[in-house]
């Protein structure tokens, strides 16, 4: 519960900055290649400076929009990565 309040404490623009950030350190540790790690954090940091700087933007109405489009896509994502795994334990 405290991480929800944390999140809604922050605007959007950090809460998609933070996501992007622990994405990147997620997929870096998944595969341990140091290549890799730095390319996402690269991307991380870069999608952080994105967000500030359009972070206006999230009160457009058409973002609203695309942000609930982008939600449901990252949900999605999240349910089959979870079936994914579940089915492979499941063998």
């Amino acid at each position: 519960m405290p991480e929800e309040q944390d999140r809604a404490k922050k605007n959007p623009a950090e809460n998609f900055a933070e996501m992007f950030k622990s994405f990147g350190d997620a997929v870096g540790e998944i595969f341990k290649d140091p290549e890799l790690k730095q390319k996402a954090k690269e991307f991380s940091e870069s999608a952080a400076k994105s967000a500030k700087t359009f972070g206006s933007r999230f009160k457009d109405e058409d973002v609203k929009e695309k942000f609930k489009d982008v939600g449901k896509a990252a949900e999605n994502f999240g349910k089959s990565i979870a079936d994914y795994f579940k089915t492979k334990k499941d063998e």
